[in-house]
């Protein structure tokens, strides 16, 4: 059965009935699950340098250009979350709680998970490096970090992280087309398709030009003497 849409929400807070312009929701959480998202993730897959043999030595932060891919990635994607909580919370006010239909349970584990993605990345240790800016290159004690050793919690972070991020991107699209069933937008659903297709043939563009470099390489460098190349040395 139809789930009743309504048109209109008495707001107390405000002291008068609205209308309700469900489209301005539906156009929010398209521009930020197949717009925003995919830059940020297009961004980190091929956006990362060409790795040297001793990797970046500038300070992993939103300043230093060199990290931009990280940067992009990173606060896109916390924006990104940001605004979906927005416009969830405004859904829910004026449709007075959580509505029980596909589209609802679609969109709130969509969220949720996305939310989990931010919390993930604030757990993922320290970064670390021989050739860090922190690091003496003389002083193997300063080298010590999460990234550049690839301990256990790096570890269960990338598996974590890279895994669920395909589930997010499972229930996003099922948001967004079940949303687009209960309130139709034609012209909406055919630049979700267009971007979609845009987007695979970005990545396979990208991909046969070789630009997706191993992120461990790109940060540390090639140099056979870091831990985790020396872990993969016959890959």
């Amino acid at each position: 059965m139809q789930p009743h849409i309504p048109t209109e929400v008495y707001l107390d807070f405000l002291g008068q009935t609205i209308t309700i312009h469900w489209d301005y929701h539906a156009i929010l959480m398209v521009a930020v699950w197949f717009v925003l998202v995919p830059i940020c993730i297009i961004t980190i897959r091929f956006g990362k340098p060409k790795p040297t043999l001793n990797g970046i030595r500038e300070k992993v932060a939103l300043r230093n250009l060199v990290w931009w891919w990280f940067s992009v990635h990173k606060y896109g994607l916390m924006l990104a979350v940001g605004l979906a909580l927005a416009g969830a919370a405004m859904a829910l006010t004026v449709s007075g709680g959580f509505s029980g239909s596909l589209h609802s349970f679609f969109g709130i584990s969509t969220i949720a998970l996305g939310c989990l993605q931010v919390v993930s990345g604030w757990v993922r240790g320290k970064h670390g490096g021989k050739n860090y800016y922190t690091a003496d290159p003389n002083d193997p004690s300063t080298w010590r970090g999460d990234h550049y050793d690839m301990t256990p919690r790096r570890r269960k972070f990338e598996a974590y992280h890279k895994t669920a991020g395909y589930f997010v991107y499972f229930f996003a699209v099922g948001a967004v087309a079940t949303g687009l069933m209960q309130y139709p937008m034609p012209q909406l659903a055919g630049f979700v398709i267009v971007i979609a297709f845009v987007a695979l043939v970005l990545c396979i563009v990208l991909e046969y030009k070789g630009l997706r470099y191993d992120g461990y390489r790109a940060a540390h460098g090639y140099n056979p003497e870091h831990p985790f190349n020396k872990a993969r040395e016959k890959l």
